[in-house]
């Protein structure tokens, strides 16, 4: 190849030409991501040498998938967490401390300005599905309490539906409630035990789990963030390890440090104090929080 030619496109060329010709941007870190992103996807082609017909179709599906986009749903972020990069970007931005909790993804159904509710409360508004106490302590990562941690939890209901999802039939902010943890660092209130639910497969996106024989489920959970002066904020949740589905959470979310004892409790002094007509479901879990 001659001096003039070296700059032209061919297989074994094509990083390189793509490279050098993006190599004039001034945005260092754009330059950057472009250059692996580059690499990463020319090596990929090259490995799994396509078809025409194969890429056209990689085409339709990013262009159907762009087409579920809305205000309310977001069917890339939906692709990013069955892929497993939503997760692997939470790792990656929220490492932490030894013996600090472990995160998850926040998901898509967080309310802001939830009710702040006094310790104890009964965040089901509803009163429907099987009664649940939940209680634990907000550690440091030296074992100390934590003076007036916040958290913000909320789950789905005994259906696998969250309030958001069933206007009109669930009232405002089922399910969800604020908490502030006094000296002790400790926390307790009530809810109903939660069921898996399948993400939105009515989609390109339930269409590509379909096609690779997996199913669309996230396990039982319950959703938190807590926050505290001199902490790093975390998102996180709790999960049931009996669920059926949860050695297959479809967004793999499930971390093993994250799976809490659902015990069924019959005692029903214990239960008419916790204002609970029989039987109910106990959950204990301490977080750990990492500080700035």
């Amino acid at each position: 190849m001659n001096a003039r030619n070296k700059g032209f496109f061919s297989e074994e060329t094509s990083v390189e030409v793509v490279t050098a010709r993006n190599s004039g941007t001034k945005d260092a870190r754009l330059k950057q991501v472009m250059e692996v992103i580059t690499r990463k996807l020319h090596e990929a082609v090259k490995e799994i040498e396509p078809t025409q017909d194969e890429w056209f179709d990689a085409i339709i599906f990013l262009t159907k998938t762009g087409h579920m986009c809305t205000d309310w749903r977001q069917e890339f972020i939906l692709l990013s967490d069955v892929l497993g990069v939503s997760m692997l970007v939470d790792a990656i931005n929220n490492r932490k401390p030894s013996g600090a909790s472990e995160s998850t993804v926040l998901g898509p159904f967080h309310v802001a300005d939830a009710p702040e509710l006094p310790m104890g409360a009964n965040i089901c508004l509803d009163r429907k599905g099987e009664d649940m106490v939940i209680s634990g302590r907000i550690l440091d990562t030296e074992g100390k309490p934590v003076d007036g941690a916040v958290l913000d939890v909320w789950q789905a209901n005994d259906e696998g539906f969250y309030d958001v999802q069933q206007k009109g039939i669930q009232p405002d902010f089922n399910l969800r409630g604020v908490f502030r943890t006094g000296a002790d660092g400790r926390y307790w209130f009530r809810a109903v035990k939660p069921r898996f639910y399948p993400i939105p497969d009515d989609g390109p996106v339930g269409q590509l789990l379909e096609a690779l024989d997996r199913e669309p489920y996230r396990p039982a959970h319950l959703h938190f963030i807590l926050k505290a002066d001199g902490f790093a904020t975390l998102v996180t949740h709790i999960f049931d390890p009996d669920d059926p589905y949860i050695d297959t959470d479809a967004v793999f979310g499930v971390k093993e440090s994250l799976l809490a004892e659902f015990r069924k409790i019959n005692d029903r002094k214990r239960a008419k104090e916790l204002g609970f007509e029989d039987w109910f479901w106990e959950v204990e879990y301490d977080f750990v929080l990492a500080r700035k």
